[in-house]
């Protein structure tokens, strides 16, 4: 079994939850592992370690677990995208559609700067909001959104082709369609 193929296996489904319909994917069982969480954050430092990358850039709440570590990794800065509200100093923040209403997430204005090469991490790409939204906000402070990175991509959602659609490239660890156990 591929690396990959053994980290897809203990990704957790659990369904209708949620809601009824929804195939929830967990990805605490990778976290509680110490030799699969390496293993995640070493296939992930080793596709960015040449990509000139300074900051790392995680979305609110499971991208601040991911990004530190492949920004410890890389040797660069993590820069935390928040919900509304959770963030102290001054910010720029982007509003995006949810299923059922909409939310927003912020980022410091000093975050980072013209110039600045920065991955975008959160653990999962489904229908592309999130995403979208925190790349537009690292953009909107002039930053170069070198790749969208995720553990679980939910093709069959759409996110991913928004995202690239949106000139954003994207790369997941296990991809999962919407009725895969």
């Amino acid at each position: 079994m591929s690396e990959l193929d053994e980290l897809k296996r203990h990704i957790r489904t659990i369904p209708d939850w949620p809601k009824p319909g929804v195939m929830f994917r967990d990805i605490t069982p990778l976290l509680q592992d110490p030799r699969l969480l390496r293993a995640m954050t070493r296939i992930l430092v080793e596709r960015y370690a040449e990509a000139g990358i300074n900051l790392v850039a995680g979305i609110d709440a499971r991208g601040f677990i991911i990004g530190p570590l492949i920004a410890h990794q890389l040797g660069v800065g993590f820069v935390p995208i928040r919900k509304a509200g959770k963030l102290p100093f001054e910010t720029v923040s982007a509003t995006y559609d949810l299923e059922y209403g909409q939310a927003t997430v912020e980022v410091h204005i000093d975050a980072c700067k013209a110039g600045d090469r920065v991955l975008l991490v959160d653990d999962l790409i489904a229908t592309g909001g999130t995403m979208l939204a925190g790349a537009g906000l690292l953009r909107t402070l002039g930053a170069e959104v070198v790749e969208a990175a995720a553990i679980i991509e939910l093709p069959d959602l759409g996110g991913v082709a928004k995202l690239r659609e949106a000139g954003v490239p994207t790369f997941a660890l296990a991809r999962f369609s919407e009725t895969e156990q």
